[in-house]
């Protein structure tokens, strides 16, 4: 059954956890939606994981737009959310409104996703206005990472918790259908989701988030110099699979072994004998 917004809803009133992972092409998007997750996330970490970027900065509204809707044409039931770069609507709501136009128009997403709280009310207001939905990102935002001085931990004093817990209030209020929380304490992201009536999807805000979210290199280990290692958890070694696959087949080629007759195409010996 397709996703909509309102499943996210529906799931948080029934108590059910919101199961949602990155993907950046067709063919991930495709075997994540034939598993059965109710998400899939068109990540700015494209930036990291799949262009090489030290960080999410230099991502852009047509690099989004490219690999959304290579994974908008291979999902089928999950529900797509793209998020929108650095710069794409942090200068007005006019360009917010624009961009994130652009981003469903172009790709057939559902939802765009932007980092901020009460600065950014304004923006998601003209975004729901004009119809489109989206989803909040509160705590370590990786767009924010110069002002941070860094990855680290976000809301573990009372300033800064507080901040995030009024944050999450008003984007709420501005019409968010969903909060990102990210590398926050537990019992805060705990605090947060008891409050609101929009679901919040957690990654390093444990588990007491109404959903979590993953980059999928990541919990597959594919990525293994810059995963964080306090909240992923590898369900698999994939990288280390990939790699031995890629030796084998290195091996085969130089020794002869591949392509072997049955990997090769024959012709008749009249056909040959007439060629010159």
């Amino acid at each position: 059954m397709k996703k909509t917004v309102t499943t996210f809803q529906k799931l948080k009133n029934e108590h059910k956890k919101i199961t949602m992972l990155t993907a950046y092409d067709h063919s991930t998007a495709k075997l994540l939606d034939e598993a059965g997750v109710d998400s899939i996330l068109v990540g700015d970490s494209l930036g990291n994981v799949i262009l090489g970027y030290k960080n999410t900065l230099p991502v852009t509204v047509e690099d989004v737009i490219h690999h959304g809707k290579a994974v908008v044409r291979g999902t089928t039931d999950a529900l797509v959310i793209i998020d929108m770069p650095f710069m794409s609507y942090q200068t007005s709501v006019y360009d917010a409104v624009v961009n994130a136009g652009r981003i469903i128009k172009e790709t057939g997403a559902a939802a765009v996703k932007l980092e901020g709280g009460a600065g950014m009310c304004p923006q998601i207001k003209a975004i729901v206005g004009a119809s489109i939905p989206v989803v909040a990102h509160l705590g370590l935002t990786p767009q924010s990472i110069n002002a941070f001085g860094g990855f680290k931990i976000q809301g573990k004093d009372e300033n800064t918790a507080q901040k995030i817990f009024d944050d999450a209030k008003a984007v709420e209020a501005a019409g968010a259908f969903a909060l990102v929380l990210e590398c926050v304490p537990s019992r805060l992201a705990g605090l947060i989701t008891d409050t609101l009536s929009i679901p919040t999807i957690g990654i390093g805000a444990g588990s007491s988030c109404d959903g979590q979210v993953l980059v999928y290199q990541d919990m597959l280990g594919m990525t293994a110099d810059t995963a964080p290692k306090k909240f992923v958890r590898k369900y698999a070694e994939v990288g280390e699979i990939m790699v031995s696959a890629f030796k084998d087949y290195i091996s085969d080629v130089q020794s002869g072994a591949f392509p072997s007759a049955e990997h090769e195409y024959d012709i008749s010996d009249d056909v040959i004998e007439k060629i010159y």
